[in-house]
C-alpha cells in the first residue's frame, strides 16, 4: 500500500469474524509483507482457492478509517477516477502507512502522595525521614511549632508536610529535596517529565527512591493538550452577528454558506464565535486553510479565544507529531482541527462544523497523485455529517458564486471592514515609456518614502522568488536554461546559485556564457531578493523583511518574519503570494504591486480570475486599522477593460464580467472538464498514447463530450520528461464521469500505455 492499480486484491480470512472495512492488515505481496487496508469482505472470489493467500495479521482493534470517512474516500476514488489504494493511503499519516500502532502516547506525571498529609508531626517523622539511609532531623522544630510532644497525632496539611520533608532531606539528599520542593510548588497539580528534567538530568533515580518510600505518586495519562482561552473578543458588527446566528442556527443539518466578506471585515471573528458555540454543544470543528503560512497565525488567535483541545495538521509537522494530532482528532479528543488540504481526510467522530478559509485558493487542490479539491471534499464531509460548512473569502471562486446564484449556497455578506478601517484606494500606475529602478517606478518609490515619513509601513508585492528570473548573455542572447525543463533558471544571488523552480535542479552561477564564453552576462527581471536589496539601498535606515518560500524555509523562520511584519519593526515588506493570504499587518498603509499584467495574457482559461483574486487579496493587506490604505498597481495595460473594472468597480463587478465570458465559451462553471495528462521520456510516446485515448473516447457515443488535443503541455518538458494532455469537456457531469469510468477500465490495454505515466485530473484548477 498504496497501489496505483484500479482494483483490489483478494485474501483469505482463516479464523473467526473478519475485521471491518477501514482496518489495517498485514498481508503477503510477492515476496514481501506489506500493510494494506481492508475494503470489503466477500463470500467468494474470482481467484482460484489454490492461489488465495491468507491475511498475516490485523494491526488495529477497529477501523482506523471509520465508516463515514471510508464511504467518503470510496466516493472520492470514483469521482476523481483515482485508484482506491492511493486514496486510502492519502488519508493515513505516514507512520500508520508504515505499520505504527494507532495509539496516543502517554503523558507521565508526578505528584505528592496523598498519604503524606496523614503522617503525624513529631518523633514519628524521624523514623519516616530516616528510611533507606537518608538522614532525618528537624522533628524538634516541628514539635515546637505544633506543640503536642512526641508521638503527637496532630496532622499537618499536605503542603506543609512536603515542605518539612524537603528540609529534612538536606544536605544528604539534595536532589530528593529539590524534587519534593518542585512538587510542593505545583500546589497539587501533577508535574510532567519536562518540568522535572529542568531540575536535574538525573532526576529519575532520586524520584524512584521517593516513590519507593511512598512520598510521591506516578501517573500515566493519554496526552491530550487542553487550551485555556485568555482573551475576549470585540463586539460584533450587525452583519457579523447575523452571520454567526445563521451558521449556529444550522448546526445539526447540512447547509453550505458563502461568507463573502471584504478583506478586513472580520471573517475570522465569525469563525471564532461559531466554533465556540459548536464546542459548547459537544461537537468538533474542522478548519481548512490553503497555506501552511496561515496556520501559526491562525492557531495563536484561536488559542487566545477558544477553550479545549486544539490541534494542527500540516506538512510542517514531523511524522510523530502528525500521528499524535491525527489520533487526537480521530478519537474525538480534539475540539478544533486546523489544517491544510489533507486535513479534510482526517476522521472526526463528532464533526459539527466545517470552515474552509480562502475557499477560492488554488492551493486547496492537490496537484499530483490523488488530485482532489479539499473544498469540494469538505462539502461532501459536511453533507455526510449533516452539519453546516462555511466557505470564507473576499474573492469567491466563480464556481462558488454560481452556486449562490443557483440557490445551492446561502450568501452571508460582510461589506464593512471591522473597527474604523476603510477600504483601501486602488490606482493604476502606467509604466509605459517610464524608466524603472529595479522594476519599481519613480512614483511608487516616492509613495513608499512618503508613507514611511508619515509613520506607515509599505509592502512591495512581486510573485517571483530569487534575484532575477533569467541570466542572459549580452553578446549571443543565450539564457541559462534548465537541462531538464523548458524553463530558464532563476538567479539566487546571495547563494550564488542558479535554481530551477520547477524541478529543483541547481548549479553555480557561471562567470562566462556557456555558449559563447562572453563575460557580459545580464541578470534580467526582478524577484523578491532583488527588490529587497534595492529597497535596502534606497532606504538604508529602514528594516526590510522578505517573506517567500526561500526566506522561510527553516523551522520558525516564517513565524519570526511575520512577527517582524505584524509588530511594525520591519517597516518595508517584500514578498510573494505568501503575504496575500489572511495576514493582518496593523501598520501597513501602502501596497505596491509590480507585475499585474501577467494574468492578462495567460494560456489558462482561469488566468484572469486568478489575477483578480490575487490583486484584491494583496490589496486587502493595506489600511486595516485607523489609517486608510493605498494600493498602487504597476501596469503597461492601463486601458484593459477587465483591469479597470476590477480597480474602479471592485471584485463583484469583475467576477460578473468574467462569468459572462465563461458562459459564452461554455467553460466552467457552465460545463464540466477534466484533463488527461501523459509523461514519457520522449515527446512522441506521450502524444501517440493520448491519440489512442482520444480514439477510444470517440468510439463511445453516450452523451456529448468534446475531446480537444492531444497537445503538448504549456511547459512540455519538466524534470526530464515530456508532457502532453487531452482536454475533455461536457455539459453533463454524468456523461463526463461515465466516459472516464469506462476509460479507466480499459486504458491499460491501449497501445503505448506501458511506456508512459498518465493521470486524470477532474475539475483542474490550472492547465499547466
Amino acid at each position: 500500500m498504496p497501489s496505483p492499480l484500479y482494483g483490489v486484491f483478494d485474501y483469505r480470512w482463516n479464523v473467526g469474524a473478519p475485521p471491518l472495512p477501514g482496518t489495517r492488515v498485514r498481508v503477503p505481496f510477492g515476496r514481501r509483507q506489506v500493510q494494506g487496508v481492508l475494503t470489503a469482505t466477500i463470500d467468494r472470489s474470482d481467484v482460484p482457492p489454490s492461489r488465495l493467500r491468507s491475511v498475516t495479521a490485523v494491526l488495529d482493534a477497529g477501523p482506523v478509517l471509520p465508516p463515514e470517512l471510508f464511504t467518503l474516500l470510496s466516493w472520492a476514488s470514483r469521482y476523481y477516477h483515482h485508484p482506491i489504494g492511493e486514496v486510502l493511503a492519502g488519508a493515513l499519516p505516514v507512520a500508520l502507512r508504515r505499520g505504527a500502532a494507532a495509539e496516543l502516547t502517554t503523558r507521565e506525571s508526578w505528584s505528592l502522595d496523598p498519604s503524606v498529609a496523614r503522617v503525624p508531626i513529631g518523633a514519628g517523622a524521624e523514623d519516616r525521614a530516616g528510611e533507606n539511609g537518608t538522614e532525618g532531623g528537624g522533628e524538634g522544630e516541628d514539635d515546637g511549632k505544633h506543640g503536642t510532644g512526641e508521638g503527637s497525632t496532630v496532622v499537618a496539611t499536605g503542603v506543609r508536610r512536603a515542605e518539612s520533608l524537603a528540609a529534612e532531606l538536606a544536605p544528604r539528599a539534595p536532589l530528593q529535596r529539590a524534587l519534593l520542593q518542585r512538587l510542593f510548588e505545583a500546589e497539587g497539580e501533577p508535574v510532567d517529565t519536562t518540568s522535572l528534567a529542568g531540575v536535574s538530568a538525573r532526576w529519575r533515580t532520586s524520584m524512584r527512591t521517593l516513590l519507593e518510600r511512598g512520598l510521591v505518586v506516578r501517573e500515566e495519562s493519554r496526552r491530550v493538550p487542553e487550551n485555556r482561552a485568555t482573551a475576549e473578543g470585540p463586539d460584533l458588527l450587525e452583519e457579523q452577528a447575523r452571520a454567526v446566528e445563521a451558521i449556529t442556527g444550522a448546526l445539526g443539518r447540512f447547509r453550505p454558506f458563502l461568507l463573502n466578506g471584504v478583506t478586513g471585515s472580520g471573517k475570522t471573528e465569525v469563525y471564532l464565535r461559531s466554533i465556540r458555540e459548536t464546542r459548547e454543544r459537544g461537537l468538533q470543528t474542522l478548519v481548512l486553510v490553503p497555506e501552511i503560512s496561515l496556520t501559526p497565525q491562525l492557531m495563536r488567535r484561536f488559542e487566545a479565544r477558544l477553550d479545549g483541545c486544539l490541534v494542527t495538521l500540516h506538512s510542517g509537522l514531523n511524522d510523530t507529531e502528525r500521528l499524535q494530532n491525527w489520533l487526537l482528532a480521530a478519537e474525538g479528543h480534539a475540539d478544533v482541527v486546523i489544517g491544510t488540504r489533507s486535513a479534510v481526510l482526517v476522521p472526526l467522530p463528532r464533526l459539527g462544523l466545517v470552515v474552509v478559509d480562502e475557499e477560492h485558493d488554488g492551493s486547496l487542490k492537490q496537484q499530483d497523485g490523488f488530485r482532489y479539491h479539499a473544498r469540494d471534499l469538505a462539502l461532501m464531509r459536511a453533507r455526510h455529517h449533516d452539519c453546516p460548512v462555511v466557505l470564507g473569502t473576499a474573492t469567491p471562486s466563480l464556481e462558488t458564486l454560481q452556486n449562490v446564484v443557483r440557490g445551492r449556497y446561502a450568501e452571508l455578506p460582510l461589506v464593512r471592514r471591522a473597527g474604523a478601517a476603510e477600504p483601501p484606494t486602488l490606482a493604476l500606475l502606467d509604466i509605459r515609456r517610464r524608466a524603472l529602478i529595479e522594476g519599481m517606478s519613480d512614483r511608487l518609490l516616492e509613495a513608499i518614502a512618503r508613507h514611511l515619513e508619515e509613520g506607515g509601513q509599505a509592502m512591495v508585492f512581486v510573485n517571483r522568488r530569487g534575484f532575477a528570473p533569467t541570466l542572459l548573455c549580452n553578446d549571443c542572447g543565450a539564457a541559462a536554461d534548465c537541462d531538464r525543463c523548458d524553463a530558464h533558471m532563476t538567479v539566487h544571488a546571495r547563494q550564488d546559485r542558479l535554481r530551477c523552480h520547477h524541478c529543483g535542479a541547481e548549479r553555480v552561477v557561471p562567470r562566462v556564457c556557456e555558449r559563447c564564453g562572453s563575460e557580459r552576462l545580464d541578470r534580467v527581471g526582478h524577484g523578491t531578493e532583488r527588490i529587497a536589496d534595492a529597497l535596502e539601498a534606497a532606504f538604508p535606515n529602514v528594516r526590510v523583511a522578505r517573506i517567500d518560500r526561500d526566506s522561510t524555509r527553516r523551522k520558525g523562520a516564517l513565524e519570526r518574519q511575520l512577527d517582524l511584519a505584524t509588530s511594525g519593526e520591519a517597516r518595508l515588506l517584500v514578498g510573494t503570494q505568501m503575504l496575500a493570504k489572511g495576514h493582518h499587518f496593523p501598520k501597513l498603509t501602502l501596497v505596491g504591486i509590480l507585475d499585474a499584467d501577467r494574468g492578462l495574457f495567460g494560456t489558462d482559461f482561469r488566468s484572469l480570475e486568478h489575477m483578480g483574486q490575487l490583486i484584491v487579496q494583496v490589496a486587502g493587506r493595506a489600511g486595516r486599522e485607523a489609517r486608510r490604505g493605498t494600493v498602487l498597481i504597476q501596469t503597461r495595460n492601463p486601458d484593459n477593460a477587465m483591469l479597470t473594472t476590477l480597480v474602479n468597480e471592485g471584485y463583484p463587478a469583475f467576477a460578473a464580467a468574467v462569468l459572462e465570458e465563461r458562459r459564452d465559451a461554455a467553460l466552467p462553471p457552465f460545463s464540466f472538464v477534466a484533463l488527461l495528462r501523459s509523461e514519457a521520456p520522449d515527446a512522441a510516446s506521450g502524444l501517440a498514447f493520448l491519440d489512442a485515448v482520444a480514439a477510444r473516447l470517440a468510439s463511445d457515443t453516450r452523451g456529448t463530450m468534446h475531446v480537444m488535443g492531444p497537445a503538448p503541455a504549456p511547459m512540455e518538458r519538466l524534470g526530464g520528461r515530456y508532457r502532453a494532455q487531452l482536454f475533455l469537456q461536457s455539459d453533463s457531469r454524468a456523461t463526463l464521469n461515465d466516459r472516464l469510468l469506462e476509460l479507466t477500465r480499459n486504458i491499460d490495454r491501449l497501445a503505448g500505455a506501458r511506456r508512459v505515466r498518465w493521470s486524470i485530473d477532474v475539475d483542474p484548477v490550472d492547465l499547466y
